[in-house]
């Protein structure tokens, strides 16, 4: 199954893209998805981001559908990076 991983903030630049269509295995979880991105790019902050798929908060051992959009979001900072879609917005993962 593939799914759509949207990379906000910080993780934009150490995943060097906005966002990724990740193949995994059927009834992968959220966790699955997490230690594919540790082993991609080992750092810290996959410890501290929230995960939302399809536009709502994830818990580690929800089970990922084919299709889904997940979001990846890293502790908030205080505000916007240049590039950052605005508070509030709505991303389409299949928009180009």
């Amino acid at each position: 199954m593939q799914v759509c991983v949207l990379y906000f903030g910080v993780l934009k630049d150490l995943m060097g893209r906005s966002r990724a269509e990740i193949e995994m295995a059927e009834g992968a979880s959220v966790t699955g998805l997490l230690l594919i991105h540790r082993e991609l790019a080992p750092d810290k902050i996959w410890d501290a981001i929230a995960v939302a798929v399809n536009q709502e908060y994830a818990r580690a051992g929800d089970v990922l559908s084919d299709g889904d959009e997940v979001a990846l979001l890293p502790p908030v900072s205080g505000g916007n990076m240049p590039g950052d879609a605005p508070a509030g917005a709505m991303v389409n993962c299949h928009a180009r």
